[in-house]
């Protein structure tokens, strides 16, 4: 039987130009969150499946996760995200940690879902977390960590729209506006959810058939489409106009204009699907017609900690996926061309290998990063190699140049070459890979 070449579906294989993209979006990601005073962490890949059971939206849980039991009969899940893992974390050192904690990581998760453009099975996701501030300005922060990110990448402000909701707003309306049961309220949070993969007319129907007769009667399906479509917050009923939760709202709103964030509105058909969101939530859309879709989001999860036993402690968190995110930058022409990491391909001319073992150890002392051909083949076809592999430079390395102590540097891209000692050799190469072009000239 031969073997496939092909990963497991709805993984990936990353070949050196793709870790380069991967590499710079989470440099990217981790210069950002760094600036906000954010602290790397991991967990395990495999958890406990009650962990995720006890919050986890019953789709993910019941319909993607990967479970099985261990040789000791134990139920392990491979992780489906990470907010239950930093959870358990933070719970496990209740009263050691210092707060305000402000923890990310950028782990990969596993879901079983069926790829398509902007899903995959495994992903890597930025996860950003703040516990410990139970004021709106902790969602503000975890709002304008995101939207610095968005930034960082080079994108405009019409280019994405932050959709913010509240769900004790949410659980105002049903509870007291609509006077649904307990129930009924989970079902109608459930179904608001999914509204958006659902054809309007199946949705209208679904929603209806979840009120009471009397409720029916009394134009409670009508009330409830006509919230779902309003557009600010001014546009609320009065006696939901001064609910905690819409002040709540227009602060948050307030704060994020004056830290220069524009582009947000309301929604009050954004719900996001887990169960463990108290309050404020939010998602970044792709606003590009070719990819308009939700990319990331988060929200407030103040009672999360608290299942493992301890004191509760105040959270917000959002997680953005690497996958939608590179459909976002190539969307939008904001993917920069990224350079191989080799400064230099060594070109060997004759039998020097082993001579030239010192010189090789001074370059890369100063910092050179070298590929060194070693093959014997003819000087041109080890040029042909290096700029197939995209490398700029060309260090050629004979008997000559072993005993002057000075090496052509061929520029790959021009056609130009000068000669240089090791110092001037690795200082052009060198401003090259921080600058791009520079004088190669003594």
């Amino acid at each position: 039987m031969t073997l496939s070449t092909q990963p497991y579906k709805g993984s990936r294989d990353f070949y050196p130009e793709d870790k380069r993209l991967q590499k710079y979006m989470f440099a990217t990601m981790r210069k950002v969150v760094e600036k906000f005073g954010y602290e790397e962490y991991d967990a395990p890949i495999l958890e406990p499946t009650e962990l995720f059971a006890s919050k986890t939206s019953a789709e993910i849980v019941n319909e993607q996760t990967y479970t099985f039991n261990d040789r000791g009969d134990r139920s392990v899940t491979i992780r489906t995200e990470m907010t239950p893992s930093v959870s358990r974390m933070v719970a496990g050192r209740r009263q050691e940690l210092a707060y305000p904690i402000r923890w990310y990581s950028i782990p990969n998760i596993w879901r079983y879902e069926r790829p398509q453009r902007g899903r995959l099975r495994e992903f890597w996701q930025l996860n950003v977390d703040i516990f410990g501030i139970d004021g709106i300005e902790a969602d503000h922060e975890a709002i304008l960590v995101a939207d610095s990110i968005m930034r960082e990448f080079k994108a405009k402000r019409d280019m994405y729209t932050i959709k913010i909701n509240s769900r004790q707003l949410m659980d105002t309306l049903f509870a007291d506006y609509l006077k649904l049961s307990n129930t009924q309220s989970h079902a109608m949070a459930q179904l608001i959810d999914r509204m958006h993969k659902m054809e309007y007319a199946e949705f209208v129907a679904t929603l209806d058939a979840l009120f009471q007769p009397n409720q029916r009667e009394n134009g409670e399906t009508e009330l409830l489409l006509n919230f779902l479509n309003l557009k600010t917050i001014n546009d609320l009923p009065g006696e939901l106009r001064v609910h905690p939760s819409v002040l709540e709202l227009q602060v948050l709103m307030d704060l994020l204009i004056k830290s220069g964030v524009t582009n947000f509105e309301f929604d009050p058909t954004l719900m996001r699907g887990f169960e463990y969101y108290s309050d404020i939530v939010f998602e970044v859309f792709d606003t590009h017609p070719e990819n308009n879709r939700a990319m990331f989001g988060g929200g407030r999860y103040d009672g999360l900690v608290g299942l493992f036993g301890v004191e509760p402690v105040p959270t917000v968190g959002f997680g953005m996926g690497d996958v939608t995110l590179q459909n976002f930058l190539e969307s939008h022409n904001l993917l920069p061309e990224l350079r191989t990491e080799t400064d230099a391909y060594v070109i060997l001319i004759g039998d020097v290998y082993e001579r030239a073992q010192p010189i090789f150890r001074e370059f890369r002392k100063l910092g050179a990063r070298l590929a060194v051909d070693a093959t014997g083949r003819k000087p041109d076809k080890q040029i042909k190699t290096a700029v197939k592999k995209g490398i700029h430079y060309a260090i050629f390395i004979g008997e000559k140049e072993l005993a002057d102590g000075r090496f052509v540097l061929k520029n790959l891209i021009s056609g130009s070459d000068e000669r240089h000692g090791v110092e001037r050799t690795v200082s052009i190469i060198k401003d090259y890979r921080q600058n791009g072009e520079v004088d190669e000239s003594d």
